[in-house]
């Protein structure tokens, strides 16, 4: 009966041993897990932080692309109406031109005269 009593000790203090090797082995497991949960949460608030930057510049741009298709739209509208007019009447198409002063002197006679030419806005 000595040596089953002696078999029983050993069997719990190597019940106990691989106990602890576990437990040891699974709060290891758990520190490290804790470790790189903590590394993905700072990786996941700074995505977070750049996703909505982009949010921001992408409604900017948006908000952009919204003001110049309109004002493209207005000129386009503009042009087609002003087009319009001028085919209607071009009788009554007003455009702004000026004369270029003549570097020769001046004479008596228009045949020398420089031509109206239109501005460059009007062109």
């Amino acid at each position: 009966m000595k040596y089953g009593k002696l078999y029983a000790v050993i069997a719990m203090v190597g019940i106990i041993v691989g106990s602890y090797w576990v437990i040891n082995w699974q709060f290891n497991r758990i520190n490290s897990l804790t470790d790189i949960n903590k590394k993905l949460v700072v990786a996941l608030e700074e995505q977070k932080s750049i996703n909505t930057d982009y949010q921001a510049r992408i409604m900017r741009l948006n908000q952009l692309d919204i003001q110049y298709t309109q004002e493209l739209a207005n000129a386009k509208n503009e042009i087609s109406r002003l087009c319009d007019i001028s085919e209607r009447h071009p009788e009554r198409v007003y455009i702004k031109a000026e004369c270029p002063k003549s570097k020769t002197t001046p004479s008596t006679s228009m045949d020398d005269a420089t031509t109206t030419r239109p501005t460059d806005t009007a062109i």
